[in-house]
This record gives structure tokens, sequence and C-alpha cells, in this order.
């Protein structure tokens, strides 16, 4: 797919930042708005990350304006916000392929390109390397400039208040600009917040600020005068002393999409000494008006038409996993007063939106703070309440040591409804839920479920939901398949597995969704197929039954191989010398990049076809 860059008479001049250096500040705003256009234009013919670089395009071209990159490390938190950059730096051509195989990576990667400084996917890590970074460039003693971009809702992360804490004590200089598209204080913009923030950043301010410092630093009550009264100036001025309390100066808020007083405001931070914050106030998606209006709804987009007052709508299809999740949670809701839900800031993508507007007393959204969420859900089960988690597989990650020491070790009863469990698709590598398996089954006090299908899901959910200790139900991204639901009081017993086809010598333990690719390789192979459901407690009693009686064993599952369910099989079988041969089908020990399900199934053998090629190699072997 190519564009007419005729479209884009200066935007088509920049191949990297240094060209767009070369430009008179006068010409920004228009390189802006091609910016803005070009990223409209782009996206809803490819699909992808959308409303998040609309609202940063002014503050993107800014920074690569006056910062030296990539000579100076500029870092995206997250990178939804970052098409834009990857426009500016060499990759406006190729941004029709992003999120897709082979394509542009979704988010800022090292991989991709060297003004990818940090390779990200979730949020709120930015500070931290760019505090490293810091650090790295003092030693370095080049120059070298460090600037951090994180978003209002990153910066709810403790992740991100712990760099802050670490930055402030230990002083090195960096920009930390705050990106703040929170709409409730838009007010605070204007013409006097702009020019109060050129004046707090100017030489003459921060002159008079640092000689008044060292002419009254050795007087200390004139010095504790002097720092309470240039307290109180700012106070007036500004909205907060919060960061100034953590040891950070403090500039803003100023219009994030003013780029001509942000170049003035940014060139003149850029050679203020210590760890300085700048607090922009942008809209998410600015300059597309139904991005505005609905941000989260544009947030990523499939293709679509900008001339279109809505996005296209889908087919009819088969439920989600995640519908069927918030389903089962809000009939839950009405049987059992004691059920309460947390999400770390994943409402919509865990399905929660409908219980969250008929249980609000229920519902608890954390915001981004996946560790807070799992002890908070403990001290929720302590309290005599049933909580329930909802998480994605690859946020759980985050909160590893709180699974175990806040809910494990103290067996309270925690329910975890594991979202995005194994492959996940166009986010690629970060996103990819190849390794809850693996981190959880480790885990004494945990019951571990694979649902086959959306009855199974339910199923579990109910059974995870009524046991009096910590349990997972782990349920891939996409859509069910059609089958009927059963009633929310239904259960089944854990530790047990179903035979669902008997056959001869072959046994293929299935975990979870591969069921259906796996069915096809039993029938053409007359091979045994069983649907495990439980990781742990592992159904021990039918292992030993199907090894006196197979010869192999072939365990599949959409998660990595080291240490998943098919290694906790092979643990079995070993240790009590059943003699069976053992293949494990599954992820790779390796990162896997972008695409969509079926394509890296595909690839990675994980298909019906893969499975049987596999399968009839292992047999021959």
């Amino acid at each position: 797919m190519t564009t007419d860059l005729s479209h884009y008479p200066l935007l088509a001049q920049i191949d990297k930042p240094e060209q767009l250096r070369d430009f008179s500040q006068e010409k920004l705003q228009q390189i802006s708005d091609e910016l803005r256009s070009y990223l409209l234009n782009s996206v809803s013919k490819s699909s992808g990350h959308f409303a998040s670089g609309l609202g940063a395009i002014e503050l993107t071209v800014a920074l690569h304006y006056v910062y030296n990159t990539p000579f100076d490390n500029l870092i995206w938190d997250v990178g939804h916000q970052a098409y834009p950059h990857k426009i500016l730096t060499g990759r406006r051509d190729q941004l029709h392929s992003i999120r897709q195989k082979d394509g542009l990576h979704p988010f800022p990667w090292r991989e991709e390109s060297e003004y990818d400084v940090l390779s990200v996917g979730h949020s709120s890590t930015s500070i931290s390397a760019a505090l490293g970074m810091a650090v790295a460039a003092e030693k370095e003693n080049k120059n070298r400039k460090t600037v951090a971009v994180i978003g209002d809702g990153a910066m709810t992360a403790g992740m991100a208040f712990e760099a802050l804490n670490h930055g402030g004590d230990i002083h090195k200089d960096m920009l930390i600009v705050l990106n703040d598209n929170e709409m409730s204080i838009s007010e605070n913009v204007g013409a006097l917040n702009n020019h109060l923030a050129k004046l707090l950043s100017g030489s003459l301010y921060t002159g008079l600020r640092e000689s008044s410092k060292r002419i009254l630093g050795s007087i200390p009550p004139i010095k504790e005068l002097a720092s309470k009264a240039e307290e109180h100036l700012k106070g007036m001025v500004v909205p907060s002393t919060f960061f100034e309390e953590l040891g950070f100066n403090y500039i803003g808020p100023i219009d994030g999409h003013d780029v001509n007083g942000m170049v003035d405001t940014i060139r003149n931070m850029k050679g203020l000494k210590g760890p300085q914050i700048l607090h922009v106030i942008t809209t998410k998606g600015k300059g597309y008006e139904q991005a505005e209006q609905d941000p989260i709804k544009y947030h990523a987009v499939p293709k679509f038409d900008p001339e279109s007052e809505s996005l296209p709508k889908s087919a009819p299809s088969l439920p989600s996993y995640s519908k069927i999740f918030g389903d089962w949670l809000c009939e839950t809701a009405e049987v059992d007063n004691k059920l309460v839900a947390v999400t770390p800031a994943m409402r919509e993508g865990s399905g929660m939106v409908e219980f969250s507007q008929r249980f609000p007393d229920k519902y608890f959204d954390v915001a981004i703070a996946e560790q807070h969420a799992v002890t908070f859900a403990a001290g929720l089960a302590i309290g005599g309440n049933n909580p329930v988690v909802a998480i994605y597989s690859s946020f759980l990650q985050r909160a590893y040591d709180q699974l175990i020491h806040d809910v494990a070790i103290q067996n309270l009863p925690v329910l975890f409804a594991i979202d995005r469990a194994g492959i996940v698709g166009a986010d690629g590598a970060t996103h990819q839920g190849a390794f809850d398996l693996s981190f959880m089954r480790c885990i004494p006090n945990l019951v571990i479920m694979c649902p086959a299908n959306e009855a199974e899901c339910r199923l579990m959910l109910s059974t995870g939901h009524r046991y009096n200790g910590p349990a997972a139900v782990r349920y891939p991204r996409g859509t069910a398949i059609g089958v009927e639901l059963p009633d929310i009081n239904e259960t089944i017993e854990i530790g047990k597995g179903l035979v669902l086809r008997e056959g001869k010598n072959l046994a293929i333990l299935s975990f979870g969704t591969m069921l259906a690719a796996a069915q096809k390789t039993a029938d053409e192979l007359d091979a045994t197929l069983v649907d495990m459901r439980f990781v742990k407690p592992l159904d021990q009693a039918l292992i030993s039954k199907l090894a006196s009686t197979h010869s192999h064993f072939i365990t599949v599952e959409d998660n990595a191989i080291a240490g998943g369910a098919g290694s906790a099989v092979n643990e079995y079988v070993l240790a009590n010398q059943l003699g069976t041969k053992l293949l494990n089908i599954g992820i790779p020990d390796e990162f896997i990049k972008h695409g969509t399900q079926d394509e890296i199934h595909s690839e990675l053998e994980l298909d019906a076809q893969g499975i049987l090629a596999k399968a009839k190699g292992f047999i021959a072997s």
C-alpha cells in the first residue's frame, strides 16, 4: 500500500529527525497538521492504535525538534502514542504494515530502529529506564540528554512513583514529560499558564533561583524562608507542588497542541540541571472529532472510513471469552452478595463494562497497579468477601510476588480470571500470554484450570469461585465456539480430566482451547483424546490408567513448553516410571513476535496441520 505524498509536501521531506530540525520553527505547525492527516489516512486503511497517537502529534514534533535524537535518549512509555514517532524516524512508508506479521512492531522496539531506545509493551517503565540512562549519560560525559514521555494513566502505577522517588533523590539531569489527557484539568490550560511555563523555565527565573540558593544557602533561617517563599509563589501559579516535594522542578501545565509554545518551553528546560517535570495537557484523538468524543472506542481501530461518523460494525459473531466472563460475573453477582471484582484498568478489555454499571459497589478499578490489585483482593478475601481478579496473562506477571505471598501462602479464596492466555496476536511479544501456566504451576495451594470451550470456562469460573482457596481460570483472546452454556450453579470436580475419544497406542492430552486442533489428529491417527481441564491438580489417576494401555503420550497446550502443563505430565510419568514415550507440543523457548493468532499458530505448528505432522513424526521415531 502506497500513500500519495504530494498531499504532505513538508512531511514527505522528513525521513529522519535531522531533516525536521532543518525546518524553521514557523513550519512546525504545518508539519504537525500534515503528520496528523497522514496518521489518520494510514491507520484508517491498515487498522491499529489511533487516538493516543493523534493526541501526541505536536509533542512528538517538539521533542524531536529540540532534542538531538537518536544521540539524545527519547523514551516512550507503553508506545500506543508512538506512531507519530515512527513516522518521523524513517518508518513513514512502512506504517501501513504496523501490527501485521513481518511488519512494523506495534510499539517502540529496539531491534527495529536506533530511535527506539527502550522496547515497551506494558506501561509505567519509562521513568525507571530513563533514570538509568541519565546515570549512564553522566558517566559517559558527552552531554547526552534523556527524556521520558509518560501518560497520566501510566503514572498510577507504583513503579512510576518508585522511579520518581529515586530520581528526586539522586538528582540526575533528565526530563519527564507528563502527557496528561484527562479532561477534568483542561481549564488549567490557557495563555496565562503557557506564559508562566515559559517564564518559570527561562534563564532569568532559573538563574535568579540558583544564584539565590548559592548566596542564601549558607544562612539556614534565610534559606528556609526563601524556600518557603518560592514554594508559595509557585503554588499560586502552578497546579501542584507534589513533584517539587519529590525533588523535581515542575513546569506546567502547558497546551500540548501548541507546538511552538512547547518548543520554546522544552528548549528552555533542555539546559536546566537536575530532574525536571514538564506537564502538558493534550486531547486524546485530537483533530478527529469522533476519536475526541470517544477515545476509548477509538483507542485501537479496525480499517474504517474517516468520512464516516462511526466505526464499521462487525458481522454478528459468537461471543468472545471476555464476554463469557463478563456475563458470568453479572449472573454470579446476582446470587452472591459477597462477590467483588477487581481490574487493573482493563474494564473494556476484560468484558466488565456491564458489571461496572450494574454493580458499581462491587466493582473496583485500581488503575494500572497489578501488584496492588492482587494484594487488595487478598485483603477483600480476609474481610470475608469473594474477590475475582480479572487480569490479562501478561499483566499477571507483574503481580507474581503478590500472587505467592499475599494470596497463595495464606490460602485465600481469590479467583483469577486470566484473559489473553496463549498466543494473543498483533500486540506481539510483550502481550503473548505464553508463561502463565509455567509460572503458576510451581505455586502451592493454587488450582489451575484450562477450559477447552466457553461451557467449560463458565463451569470453571463457578468452580473456582466456590473453591475455598486460590484458583485460576485461563482463557484465550478471541471468540468462543458456540456450545450451550451451563447453569450458573453447575460446577465440576476438581482435578478430573475427560476422555473424549478412545483410541490405541497414542494418547493426546489436551490442555485448554487447543482441543479442537488436537481432535483432528486423534481422529486421523485413531488416538485417545483427553480434555485434561486441570493443570493443577493433575489427574494423576487418569494418566496412570492411560499409561498402562498406551505407549505414546502427546501433550498439547497454548503455553510455553518449558515448565508448562506438558512438563507436569513429564514429571509424573518419570517419577512413577510409567515408561510412556512423551512429546510436548506448545510454544517454543523464544519470544513470539506479532501477527494474527492463526498466522502465529500455523508458524509454530500449533494448528491442526502442525500437530498432526508432529504426531506422525513422533510415532514413526
